[in-house]
């Protein structure tokens, strides 16, 4: 597949599941058609956000076909496919290629953090990026993996045809202008991956992003981009800061239990978490009750 930009928003979706621990493939196509009227740019299947650690191959591949049917062609739908494995990681790509996905979120194997730099992991992404039939994306998220990717390798693997960009969810914006100053090949694309740093990552020229926010906040997101495009940063920059509370507890504080409960609040669908996660005690509802209020939300 040729290069294509990415620009806007991209929620890396939930995944609900039913009270018997089953995922709920119901309530799942129910929200990829409420994102699918938004203008978002697309979505993301089997992000962090998605539980995607807790799923079997099939629940995967079932999830990719509905989002791919449930999304408009001019939608991107990226899959979030990375293994610790070359070989499983390629397989299972090429899967979700076969499914109708447009690229594939590649997170950094890190099981052996030890033996996992820079050489490894340039053999990595370039090796797969060989083998799938869609291009794919690298996910630098320290918080799980323990491994920053360095300017240095992100240079050398954007020079690569099939390697179309990256999602950094570290919130570093200085390390998004290292990036941004390291030679990267001028069509990669930088993605931010948390809404606590959307509008500084606008500040210095990002143009896309996947951030957890996106699931329950689409349109305020969206509209961030938007005032901050239009030039009006005064109210672009009032309302990231009066989403960035919220983002803290969906990201942070509360968790995935802590974001579906969110969407359930505000017209999605949030479904139970997978065990071991465990649910929101009545205290936390109450307390994220009180910051999507002060946010205006509700």
């Amino acid at each position: 597949m040729s290069y294509f930009e990415i620009k806007g928003v991209i929620p890396p979706v939930i995944t609900p599941f039913k009270g018997n621990d089953e995922v709920d493939y119901e309530k799942f196509s129910s929200n990829i058609r409420k994102w699918n009227k938004k203008e978002l740019a697309g979505v993301l299947v089997l992000g962090s956000n998605g539980e995607t650690a807790y799923l079997r191959e099939e629940e995967k591949l079932e999830l990719i076909k509905l989002a791919v049917e449930n999304t408009d062609d001019d939608k991107i739908v990226m899959v979030g496919t990375g293994l610790e494995s070359t070989k499983m990681t390629i397989e299972l790509t090429n899967k979700a290629a076969d499914l109708g996905a447009d690229c594939a979120l590649l997170l950094t194997p890190n099981y052996y953090e030890g033996k996992m730099g820079d050489e490894a992991q340039i053999d990595y992404f370039n090796e797969v990026a060989d083998n799938t039939k869609i291009p794919i994306l690298i996910y630098n998220v320290t918080k799980f993996t323990h491994i920053n990717i360095s300017p240095k390798v992100i240079s050398e693997l954007s020079k690569h045809k099939n390697i179309i960009g990256m999602k950094d969810s570290s919130g570093d914006v200085k390390q998004l202008i290292q990036f941004m100053n390291a030679g990267l090949d001028k069509d990669f694309n930088l993605l931010v991956g948390t809404a606590s740093a959307w509008y500084p990552a606008l500040a210095v020229g990002v143009k896309a992003s996947v951030m957890a926010l996106a699931n329950c906040c689409p349109d305020e997101c969206i509209e961030i981009q938007n005032l901050y495009e239009e030039g009006n940063l005064e109210k672009s920059l009032e309302l990231y800061k009066r989403m960035y509370p919220v983002n803290s507890a969906v990201t942070g504080g509360y968790g995935i239990a802590g974001l579906k409960y969110v969407c359930d609040m505000l017209g999605f669908e949030g479904g139970f978490t997978r065990k071991p996660l465990l649910p929101l005690k009545n205290k936390e509802k109450d307390e994220l009750n009180q910051i999507i209020k002060k946010a205006e939300l509700i």
